[in-house]
């Protein structure tokens, strides 16, 4: 299996379980639920991973970007999330950005070849982004870390895990 088909399984499958994660909060005060003050919570958790598909797309491809009116105060790097619901766009809204970032940053992955993922990024990357292969990988690993977050806010809601050991 080349990196390419690793990353673009991994990238799916990330998606797969954080949606399954996000199907069960209901309510606007369930998608706004925060374990502590200042925590994450699932409508963040959405909007962060639109906003940041978005950061990695630009860096890839930045004629397929797609800033949202005030996305970055409410969900990007150093945002702080409130449990109010009315600070935030409608729900709806929120997770078709999220799906549709992930679609296009998955096209634009499928676009490229092997010899582009090993390319440098441009000026201006974050150093921790050293070639394109790198910016798949961040995603992957990004959405990890959140999606941790965002099963702890599904716990607190009285939900079982997804996954049973034993």
């Amino acid at each position: 299996m080349s990196l390419k088909q690793r990353l673009q399984r991994q990238l799916t499958a990330a998606r797969e379980t954080s949606e399954r994660f996000l199907d069960d909060f209901k309510s606007p005060e369930d998608w706004t639920r925060q374990v502590h003050e200042g925590s994450n919570h699932a409508l963040w958790f959405a909007g962060h991973m639109g906003h940041t598909d978005n950061f990695f797309i630009s860096i890839v491809a930045p004629d397929r970007t797609l800033e949202k009116d005030g996305y970055v105060a409410r969900f990007g790097m150093g945002s702080q999330p409130t449990s109010t619901p009315e600070h935030y766009p409608p729900i709806n809204e929120v997770l078709d950005y999220m799906r549709e970032r992930r679609q296009t940053l998955l096209a634009t992955l499928d676009a490229l070849d092997e010899s582009d993922l090993a390319r440098s990024t441009p000026d201006g990357a974050p150093d921790f982004l050293s070639d394109i292969g790198s910016v798949f990988e961040m995603a992957i690993w990004h959405e990890g870390l959140h999606s941790g977050q965002l099963s702890v806010a599904r716990r607190a809601l009285g939900h079982k895990p997804l996954i049973e050991n034993g």
